[in-house]
């Protein structure tokens, strides 16, 4: 008798465990969306990176642009810069294009353009660039005194590099790069090529810009 009330009040205790384990797994399963965070909505692409600054290209005698005006494929034309500096498109006739930069002449078509059509939207494109302002120009004592085709975010280090860097009659403290600002106005810019490249100077590796001359001229004995 004994044994028989002891097998009910086991099997009455694990009926209650079996009753509350399925309580708590219910409440658990019910909890579940209301503790569970909601999907992270997806991170907004971020806007593409700037590129590096650099001087813009100046247009000059002997370069071939392409002319690109939106929505008018007709008016869309790729011209050579005459030797007087002009060029001619359709509706803009004998535009003078030399010494503007592509941006700077494509705002000015696009005045001349709005006479015809409404809010034209140019862009300029410089597909060969023969004109003595996409060089750098190096004269002196250097390796190799030549001219060097300009590339977006070039460098004195890397102009001197191409002409095999500065020879040993180098006064290259002495050395200066002259520029002519947007005015026509000369600009020296003083720099210290031997400290450059023998002590880590790199405050003097400027930025060239075309039609830039980098001038290293000869030591005094």
């Amino acid at each position: 008798m004994h044994d028989t009330h002891t097998t009910i009040r086991n099997a009455r205790a694990a009926l209650a465990a079996l009753a509350l384990a399925s309580l708590v797994l219910s409440g658990a399963v019910r909890a579940a969306p209301t503790d569970a965070s909601p999907p992270a909505a997806p991170a907004a692409a971020a806007p593409p990176a700037a590129a590096p600054g650099g001087a813009e290209y100046v247009i000059g005698p002997g370069d071939t642009i392409q002319v690109f005006v939106w929505r008018s494929p007709e008016l869309s034309v790729t011209v050579p810069v005459r030797p007087d500096g002009k060029i001619s498109t359709p509706l803009v006739e004998d535009v003078v294009a030399v010494g503007k930069t592509p941006s700077q002449l494509a705002r000015e078509m696009e005045k001349v353009l709005s006479a015809y059509i409404r809010s034209p939207q140019v862009n300029i494109i410089v597909t060969n660039a023969l004109s003595a302002l996409s060089h750098i120009t190096v004269i002196g004592q250097v390796a190799k005194p030549q001219t060097v085709a300009y590339k977006e975010g070039m460098t004195v280090m890397d102009v001197l590099l191409s002409v095999g860097g500065l020879t040993d009659f180098a006064a290259g403290n002495r050395a200066k790069l002259v520029r002519k600002d947007a005015s026509g106005k000369e600009i020296t810019i003083k720099l210290h090529l031997q400290d450059m490249l023998r002590k880590g100077r790199m405050q003097d590796n400027v930025a060239v810009r075309p039609g830039d001359v980098l001038v290293v001229p000869e030591a005094l004995f």
